[in-house]
């Protein structure tokens, strides 16, 4: 019997007569599921063929193949895998599969699980990113060794260059940037991949980063990756300083749920106004910052994109200053929880949600010092809070950094002014070290059938969200009355277009509730980010 394992479709366990596992499903003439009498029943089978032709020999064919859907669909039947032969691998190292594969199929005891761990491992191997297609085919084993099969396993390599270029824009921001990467895939026969990316924004914000992932590095069962990067942001306009980060991370662990990695960076704040407010001079210079980040991610929805049903959970727990790090040593936890309701109507679906985090400061007189200003929470922006699963949501009619605790700038008289009167220095935005955000999102099919083919969908949402200062002894005067009571929250409707470089928003947004400072604008807004 052969049975084959697509990597086009997804596979069922227990197949139905005449359904196919995978792309095809090729039943010989006589399966041997390890019966005694097998040899037999071919002769008897080869007789029966001999005396058959045409449309009678095609219709015993088809009786013989349901037969054998039935015998796997009424009780299991054992089976013992005899060989795994692997095809198509020119580059691709034999040992790399092997260990992907090898000793899941192997441990298949009946037809019903061999199947079953066929798809689990046509699937792991789609995992590496070095295959376009795998075919996983169960074939019968050698005549003399009735009850056995032979696991054929061919794959077509990917091509080792891929890149993509992009333009996105954050309006509230008033900048846009040009992204890029290239990525090289399988140099060296282990599903190495390596890459490069690179980001340019006009507000002078620049990202340069290169990487390294193996699948699997000896004996190690998970993949390990590590990448230097340089990163550099302007906050003039909302902090009054500059960010520049050197980096080396390691991811330790990543399988479906759970993600542990390691970041080792050098961070400078500069700021090149001279009128930073007194909070963040004194958090100005250079830092060594030592982190530690668990990641652990549940998500049941149906697309990342337009989740029409299902749910997702995210917990991040991050602990910095491993070091020993003067005045950054804290503890910083995440929670993002939300899901999706279909209505049945014009594809309608609403997606909810509800994130909030909290730095703790550690150490000696931890409360009474503050927390790091960079490594706050901050709320606003104009990105879609249904895409963005795994912290807090944006706030979508504010802007980046657009809400939450200020402090005035410092005023630096100018040569040229000649009179006592001058403009306000401005405010400072210094982020919280408590922040909870939350959405409601209902997206619908637009009437038009030209908008429908294209993934043009409407939608109507809400989202609030709000920020407080715990360090430095201010969580004495804090109260979940008062956090509630200056809520921040907007109203809108818009239209999606989705395209296969980039995703544009188009919002009306009217703001519902906001305070002093706040930065928020009711009107049209546009947002231009990755297809993702």
């Amino acid at each position: 019997m052969a049975i084959a394992a697509d990597s086009t479709a997804d596979q069922a366990p227990n197949p139905a007569p005449g359904k196919s596992v995978g792309e095809a499903v090729k039943a010989p003439t006589h399966p041997d599921l390890g019966e005694p009498n097998a040899e037999a029943a071919d002769e008897e089978y080869e007789e029966e063929e001999e005396e058959l032709d045409g449309p009678e020999a095609e219709a015993a064919e088809r009786e013989k193949i349901e037969a054998v859907f039935q015998r796997l669909s009424d009780a299991p039947v054992g089976i013992r895998v005899h060989d795994v032969i692997i095809e198509g691998n020119t580059k691709t190292r034999d040992a790399l599969i092997e260990a992907e594969v090898v000793e899941l199929i192997r441990s298949a005891a009946t037809v019903q699980d061999l199947v079953r761990a066929a798809s689990i491992a046509n699937a792991r191997l789609r995992g590496l990113e070095v295959f376009d297609s795998v075919h996983v085919t169960l074939d019968a084993g050698p005549p003399e060794l009735p009850g056995t099969t032979n696991v054929h396993i061919e794959v077509v390599e990917a091509n080792p260059i891929d890149g993509s270029v992009g333009f996105f824009s954050k309006p509230e921001a008033k900048s846009w940037s040009v992204e890029g990467s290239l990525r090289l895939k399988n140099i060296f026969g282990y599903g190495d991949i390596w890459n490069a990316s690179g980001a340019y924004g006009w507000d002078q914000s620049s990202e340069i980063g290169v990487g390294v992932s193996l699948p699997r590095f000896r004996s190690i069962p998970t993949p390990l990756t590590a990448r230097p990067s340089l990163l550099s942001h302007d906050w003039l306009e909302f902090s009054s300083y500059k960010e520049c980060l050197l980096g080396l991370s390691f991811g330790l662990l990543s399988t479906m749920h759970h993600n542990l990695s390691y970041k080792l960076t050098w961070r400078t704040l500069t700021d090149p106004s001279q009128m930073a407010s007194k909070s963040i001079r004194k958090q100005l210079g250079h830092n060594l910052l030592s982190a530690m980040k668990y990641t652990y991610t549940i998500d049941q929805r149906d697309s990342h994109l337009r989740p029409t049903k299902g749910y997702a959970f995210v917990s991040t727990s991050q602990v910095d200053g491993l070091w020993g790090s003067k005045g950054l040593r804290f503890f910083r936890q995440e929670f993002d929880i939300r899901g999706a309701v279909p209505f049945g109507f014009y594809n309608a679906a609403l997606n909810a949600g509800i994130s909030a985090g909290v730095i703790l400061p550690l150490g000696r007189g931890f409360w009474g010092s503050p927390s790091s200003v960079p490594d706050r929470f901050f709320l606003g922006g104009h990105s879609s809070p249904v895409c963005s699963l795994g912290g807090l949501t944006s706030l979508l009619g504010f802007k980046t950094r657009g809400i939450g605790p200020t402090e005035v700038r410092r005023f630096v008289p100018s040569e040229s002014v000649m009179n006592d009167s001058a403009d306000s220095p401005g405010q400072d935005y210094l982020g919280g070290d408590f922040a909870v955000s939350a959405f409601a999102d209902l997206s619908f099919d637009l009437p038009l059938k030209l908008f429908r083919d294209a993934g043009i969908h409407g939608h109507a949402f809400l989202t609030a969200g709000n920020l407080a200062k715990l360090s430095e002894s201010e969580f004495r005067n804090f109260s979940f009355s008062e956090f509630g009571r200056t809520f921040r929250s907007s109203v809108g409707v818009g239209i999606i277009i989705p395209t296969k470089l980039f995703r544009v928003e188009v919002n009306y947004c009217c703001i519902l509730k906001q305070f002093e400072h706040d930065l928020g604008n009711t009107g049209i807004q546009f947002s231009f980010s990755s297809p993702m």
